[in-house]
C-alpha cells in the first residue's frame, strides 16, 4: 500500500487554503467553490493591476520633481505613461525570474512593500492634518481635524506595528531583500536629483549678454568624392563660414592620391586638406586637426560637416556610418565644436513607412503631460 501511494504523490494536486475552506463549508464539487475562486483570481488580478495603473502615475510625479528619469513624465499616444508601464513590467519579469516565480519566495518581498507604504501613507496623512491645524482656527473645522488625525493615527499605529513584527520575524526570509532595495532606490533618487539640479545651474543662462564667436572655421570631412560629400560641401558653402576646407586622412597613398585628382578635375572652388595618419588612424589625426584651429583664438569655432547615408533597413545600418559615428561621439567632448550631419537618403528609404516608425519610435517622447505635443524635454 505505501508503494502506491508514493507512485500517486506525483498525480498529487495541492489546491490553495481559500479553495479548501470553500469546500469544507459548501462541500467538495458545489458552484460556490468555483465563484469563490473565481473572485479570489478575480480580486488578486485586480490587486495585480493595481500596481500598473498606479506606479506610472507616481513615477511621473517624482519624474516631475526630478527624482526619476524624465522620460516616465511623458504621456504616450494612448495617453497613459508608457514608459512607467514598461519600466515596471520589466522589474516585474526580473524578479519573477530571480525568484523562479515561486510566490512562498515573493510573498516576503510583498508583505515588507505594503506595510511599508501603509506606514508611510498614514504618516504623510498625520503630518497634513498637523499642517492643516496650524493655520486653521474655525473650531468645527478644527475637531473634524482633530478625529481624522485620530483615524490615521490609529492606523499610522496598527500597520507600524504589523510592519515591525514582519521585519523581525521575515528578514532572514527574504524581507531584507526589499530594505535593500529600498535603500538602494532612494540613494538613486537623490543622485538623479542632484544630476538634474547640477545641469539646471550649468545651463542656467548668465544676466550679461553672450559673447559671440569671432570666427567660424568650417571643416567638411572626405573620405570619397561622392554625392554626400557633394551635398556636404554645398551645404558649408551656403552657411558662409570665415574659412572653409575639406579634410582626409591618408590612410592609402593611392586613394589619397585619386581622391586629389578628382577632387582637380571637378574643379571644386573648396581647397582640400590631407592629413597623415602614420598608424591608420581616421579619429585622432580628425580630432588634432579641429583642435589645431581653435588653438590660436579660443573664441573662434569649428563646425564640422558629416556626410551620412540614410538607409531604410536596419542591417545597413551595421554597414555603413560607423566612421562618422565614432567621429561624431568623439567630437561632442571638444569645447568650441560644432557637428552638423548632413543626410543623404538611399533608394531602401524609399520603401520605409515613415509614419509607422513615428508611431513605434517616437511615442513616448512625442507627447505632454497631458498628452499636448511637444518637443523633447532635457531639464
Amino acid at each position: 500500500m505505501a508503494p502506491r501511494q508514493i507512485e500517486n504523490l506525483g498525480d498529487y494536486v495541492q489546491k490553495t487554503v481559500t479553495v479548501q475552506l470553500a469546500e469544507t463549508v459548501f462541500g467538495a464539487g458545489s458552484l460556490l467553490v468555483l465563484l469563490v475562486a473565481g473572485m479570489t483570481a478575480l480580486i488578486l488580478f485586480l490587486a495585480a493591476n493595481t500596481a500598473f495603473s498606479g506606479f506610472p502615475v507616481l513615477g511621473s510625479i517624482l519624474a516631475q520633481d526630478r527624482y526619476l528619469p524624465r522620460q516616465l513624465h511623458t504621456r504616450g499616444d494612448r495617453l497613459a505613461f508608457s514608459n512607467g508601464i514598461i519600466s515596471l513590467a520589466l522589474l516585474a519579469c526580473v524578479l519573477i525570474f530571480a525568484f523562479q516565480a515561486e510566490v512562498t519566495r515573493l510573498i516576503q518581498l510583498y508583505i515588507v512593500g505594503v506595510f511599508v507604504s501603509f506606514t508611510l501613507s498614514q504618516t504623510g496623512m498625520v503630518r497634513h492634518w498637523n499642517r492643516l491645524l496650524h493655520r486653521e482656527r474655525d473650531p468645527k473645522a478644527r475637531r473634524r481635524m482633530y478625529r481624522s488625525r485620530s483615524i490615521n493615527m490609529f492606523g499610522l499605529t496598527l500597520t507600524g506595528v504589523v510592519l515591525v513584527i514582519v521585519l523581525i520575524t521575515k528578514f532572514l526570509l527574504g524581507a531584507w531583500i526589499a530594505i535593500v532595495a529600498m535603500a538602494v532606490i532612494f540613494v538613486v533618487m537623490l543622485g538623479i536629483r542632484k544630476h538634474y539640479d547640477t545641469v539646471a545651474r550649468e545651463l542656467s543662462p548668465p544676466d550679461e549678454r553672450p559673447i559671440l564667436p569671432s570666427r567660424n572655421h568650417a571643416v567638411v570631412l572626405v573620405s570619397k568624392l561622392h554625392l554626400p560629400t557633394l551635398r556636404a560641401l554645398a551645404y558649408a558653402r551656403a552657411t558662409r563660414p570665415d574659412t572653409l576646407t575639406g579634410v582626409t586622412v591618408n590612410v592609402d597613398d593611392n586613394d589619397t592620391r585619386a581622391l586629389q585628382e578628382e577632387w582637380e578635375r571637378r574643379e571644386i572652388p573648396v581647397p582640400l586638406t590631407v592629413v597623415d595618419s602614420p598608424y591608420r588612424e581616421i579619429t585622432r589625426p580628425i580630432i588634432d586637426f579641429v583642435k589645431s584651429k581653435r588653438r590660436d583664438s579660443p573664441r573662434d569655432v569649428v563646425t564640422v560637416y558629416i556626410p551620412e547615408y540614410v538607409v531604410g533597413r536596419w542591417w545597413e545600418n551595421l554597414l555603413h556610418n560607423q566612421s562618422a559615428l565614432r567621429l561624431k561621439g568623439r567630437l561632442l567632448f571638444e569645447p568650441g565644436v560644432m557637428v552638423t550631419s548632413v543626410p543623404w537618403q538611399l533608394k531602401s528609404v524609399e520603401n520605409r513607412n515613415i509614419e509607422r516608425m513615428d508611431r513605434t519610435f517616437a511615442r513616448g517622447p512625442a507627447r505632454g503631460p497631458r498628452g499636448e505635443a511637444r518637443g523633447t524635454d532635457e531639464d
